[in-house]
């Protein structure tokens, strides 16, 4: 039997970790991304600036399991942690004062998942 799921090594990497620190902290929330993250190809997640602008309030703590896109604006701050970022989405969220983090760093700065918004 043909494995299955990504074959990028580090999206494996990243999935395995969030599915790790889901169980030694009871964060629910790590494994649902790594289940999102595991999807296949052609339904991964892809999020603009536009839409986190429009479901976050200034200070909120958001997760894509995927990628974050420049389409859009953004006017205020939020910490926002995903696969991948284009560059121009990682200068918006900067420019308005936020911060764009990878899923893993996400992760050590948030272990138990309180009070963060998945955006699919």
């Amino acid at each position: 039997m043909k494995r299955t799921g990504p074959t990028n090594i580090h999206l494996r990497l990243t999935i395995s970790y969030l599915r790790k620190k889901g169980r030694e902290n009871g964060a629910r929330i790590w494994r649902r991304v790594a289940e999102l993250l595991s999807a296949p190809t052609r339904q991964r997640i892809v999020v603009n600036v536009s839409r986190i602008n429009r479901y976050t309030n200034e200070g909120d703590v958001v997760v894509v399991p995927g990628k974050v896109l420049g389409a859009g604006s953004i006017d205020h701050k939020v910490v926002v942690g995903a696969w991948k970022f284009s560059k121009l989405a990682k200068e918006k969220i900067e420019r308005a004062g936020g911060r764009a983090v990878t899923l893993i760093e996400l992760v050590n700065m948030y272990p138990k998942g309180n009070n963060i918004k998945i955006i699919a």
